[in-house]
């Protein structure tokens, strides 16, 4: 399982036109999930997640988590980041789970994750045709693989 995560001001994701979710400051959380993960790569990343001091103090230096400084976070399913560029120029994105092992996990996560913040977690739709939108704060990006852990 891979995130990026985004430090951001604002963010949203919108299908065909429609806003589906916004958040104000926070996190924006662009998860990839591949065929070996399971339970504990969720509770390993919301962990990571909801614990990483990336908001600054009161003296301007990172050092307070999403749920320190009161923060949303807003998902969207990516199995883009689940793409392979070993060979040639086209990505293989045979890496990433199938639709029947993506949704319950993807939907685990965000479930995890909202209970982890204390506050529901914005979310856009599996699959879709999404337009995500957001105001990187810093910039701050950070990327982490739950399969990467030492």
């Amino acid at each position: 399982m891979r995130v990026v995560i985004q430090r951001v001001s604002s963010a949203s994701v919108a299908i065909g036109g429609e806003v589906k979710s916004g958040i104000g400051q926070g996190l924006l959380v662009l998860l990839g999930i591949g065929p070996e993960d399971g339970a504990e790569d969720i509770d390993w990343l919301v962990r990571k997640v909801a614990g990483l001091r990336i908001f600054d103090d009161e003296a301007g230096v990172m050092n307070r988590s999403v749920v320190e400084v009161g923060g949303e976070a807003l998902v969207v399913s990516q199995f883009t980041l689940m793409a392979s560029t070993k060979k040639g120029n086209r990505p293989s994105y045979i890496g990433a789970a199938g639709h029947e092992t993506a949704v319950p996990l993807y939907e685990s996560f965000c479930l995890t994750l909202s209970q982890a913040l204390g506050r529901p977690v914005g979310t856009g739709e599996f699959g879709a045709d999404m337009q995500v939108s957001l105001v990187n704060d810093g910039p701050v990006t950070i990327c982490i693989d739950s399969r990467n852990r030492i």
